[in-house]
């Protein structure tokens, strides 16, 4: 007779008895599994009908059917109309991320541009996060490169100053920027408030997209300032003109108007991407994409349902939104958005001209970032898969990790970690370990400690360690993280040295395989050597990033503030009487035990602190 001692018997879903509770009100269900997990959240306008579809003897879908044969429990929570239901559906999978909904990730916020009209010569500026401040702000732009653009072209066009305000009002001559002809440097007088009024009402047009207003105000005035004999004034409104229509034969203003997103999903090898083009009053402001995870063989269709609901509830909507196909909810979602923002916003996916062109545009570009991205994920794969020969594991690595020491003569160590994944950088991940309490310039103690503050921390809190631990160094570095690894019963870690070639050239690295006990130099185009290569320059960047930053901060503080005994007053009464640190240095124990209030021992203590390296001789 088997036994079925210490096996767990996986609870059945009663689906008959379930359905016979269900009401047909609308609302939202959660379908979770053995573990408690949500697995799918969803809405329905009828409970009842929608559930039931889900306990059919015959389900096409295979994402469906897996996840069915998962459910031990479903919960429901009817809502007031599908509208609530929608708002609710989509926080919950914000907050519960399911494995089997569309689940899109976009926490930032949307930069815009901050004009301060407030201020007498207002300027331009970069906002990003809440929008306090009085002034006009336009945008949301796609991306921190847009917004720089856009600054750029006006301030080529009209020279309004984009400097910090404490930078403005503490110039007594005009900056680099003037020089160049990037700003008509109202911070000493040399353009009048209403020139420069003007100019900024011109750069708010041409960032809204009225550009042909503002060519046909720079025509009026240069035939005003040609009648007025006063040539130069007119050959600069002559120029701007000429800029801005270049600017426009260059396709950056849109033939049409209005505040418009085009939305297009592309899916393929299991992955999505949803690219949207930001129209603002006729402007192209650019393009972004989202690439949502969803499961497996979810259709472009539901994508674009799921990335509207959770996208334009979060971000600032469009007066329209041109979708590349329809989609399910379009109806829902047009009265859910019109509530919230008070006027109509028309989800269509029929258009025809110059807005069916740039809904084709925006699917191709779907595509084609879509298609980089596998590429480089497949790439990615055949690295992993070389790493993984090389090193001997039978598996590929899910997780790898790498340590570098960066200090400059002894001053300021810090350690970095990387953490590289199946798909590349886990930047999440990083982290930083100032190094304290070891001889300067000792990159073994240095090692040892980030190690074992790492590895510790992590065996204690129950949290993965990496398939393959990456050194950067040679023997002696790679020793002292095996006896980490030993001193912590580590021993399903692979450790890896990655020592450089005696002139240090990329492509001539060694290996040191502990497992294998061996050295092994590969070919410089070597899938595995690559990815080495990959994962070591980004330690040695992290590392040294960190490094610089805290030797910049440690290098503002002054070497007096260390001495025990010598606080804020005396510290200023002894570089006030010597003049500054330099000569203070120059000072023996006596002059410096002259100065009033010191005595000979807080002398000894100031020179010893001074000077290192005598102090030493003389304990000695």
């Amino acid at each position: 007779m088997a036994s079925h001692e210490g096996t767990e018997t996986v609870p059945q879903f009663d689906s008959a008895a379930f359905l016979k509770t269900l009401t047909e009100r609308p609302g939202v269900y959660r379908m979770m599994n053995a573990n408690g997990d949500i697995m799918y959240v969803g809405k329905a306008s009828n409970l009842k009908n929608r559930l039931s579809s889900y306990f059919q003897k015959s389900i096409d879908s295979p994402k469906t059917r897996a996840m069915v044969a998962q459910i031990v429990n479903v919960q429901t929570t009817v809502t007031g109309n599908n509208a609530e239901a929608l708002l609710l559906e989509c926080n919950l999978i914000k907050e519960h991320r399911p494995r089997y909904n569309v689940v899109l990730r976009d926490d930032k916020s949307y930069p815009f541009i901050y004009i301060s009209t407030e201020d007498e010569f207002p300027r331009l500026a970069y906002q990003r996060g809440a929008r306090r401040r009085k002034g006009k702000y336009i945008g949301p732009f796609p991306s921190a490169g847009a917004v720089k653009r856009s600054m750029s072209l006006v301030q080529k066009l009209f020279k309004v100053r984009q400097c910090e305000d404490s930078y403005f009002n503490n110039r007594s001559r005009p900056c680099l920027q003037h020089q160049i002809k990037r700003c008509t440097a109202p911070c000493v007088g040399k353009v009048s408030p209403e020139d420069y009024r003007h100019d900024v009402e011109m750069s708010v047009k041409v960032l809204e997209g009225k550009s042909q207003v503002v060519v046909n105000d720079l025509a009026k005035r240069m035939e005003d300032a040609s009648a007025a004999l006063n040539f130069e004034r007119a050959a600069k409104y002559r120029d701007q003109i000429g800029s801005l229509k270049a600017v426009s034969d260059m396709g950056n203003a849109m033939k049409e108007g209005g505040d418009v997103d085009y939305v297009a999903a592309a899916v393929s090898g299991g992955q999505c991407c949803v690219q949207v083009f930001y129209i603002r009053n006729g402007m192209n402001l650019g393009n972004k994409a989202f690439y949502p995870a969803s499961p497996g063989d979810t259709s472009s269709a539901e994508i674009l349902n799921a990335f509207i609901t959770q996208f334009y509830l979060e971000h600032e909507l469009p007066k329209e939104i041109i979708l590349s196909e329809p989609v399910e909810d379009a109806e829902l979602l047009t009265a859910v958005f019109a509530e919230r923002v008070g006027h109509a916003v028309p989800i269509v996916h029929r258009v025809r001209g110059d807005r069916a062109k740039l809904q084709a545009l925006t699917l191709t570009n779907a595509n084609v970032s879509l298609q980089a991205r596998l590429a480089s994920r497949s790439g990615m794969a055949a690295r992993l898969e070389a790493v993984r020969t090389l090193v001997g594991l039978e598996d590929s690595p899910g997780r790898m990790e790498c340590f570098d020491i960066s200090h400059t003569m002894g001053e300021a160590t810090v350690a970095s970690c990387v953490v590289f994944n199946a798909e590349g950088p886990n930047t999440s991940e990083y982290r930083r370990f100032n190094i304290t309490d070891i001889t300067p310039g000792d990159d073994y103690a240095a090692m040892k400690q980030a190690l074992m503050r790492r590895y510790s921390r992590r065996l204690k809190e129950g949290l993965d360690l990496p398939d393959i631990l990456f050194i950067d160094g040679g023997k002696g570095q790679v020793s002292m993280a095996l006896d980490v690894m030993n001193e912590l019963q580590i021993n399903t870690v692979e450790v890896v040295g990655v020592s450089k070639g005696p002139d240090r050239r990329p492509g001539d690295e060694t290996l040191l395989l502990c497992g294998q006990e061996r050295d092994v130099q590969l070919r410089g185009d070597s899938a595995a050597l690559l990815l080495v290569q990959q994962i070591r320059d980004e330690a040695h960047r992290f590392a040294i990033t960190g490094h610089r930053g805290k030797r910049a901060k440690k290098r503002q503080k002054s070497v007096l503030e260390d001495i025990r005994g010598l606080g804020p007053k005396r510290r200023k009464q002894l570089l006030t009487h010597f003049g500054g640190l330099h000569r203070l240095q120059k000072a023996g124990v006596e002059d410096i035990a002259a100065v009033p209030g010191f005595s000979e021992a807080l002398a000894n203590k100031v020179y010893d602190e001074l000077h290192p390296t005598q102090g030493l001789k003389r304990s000695s």
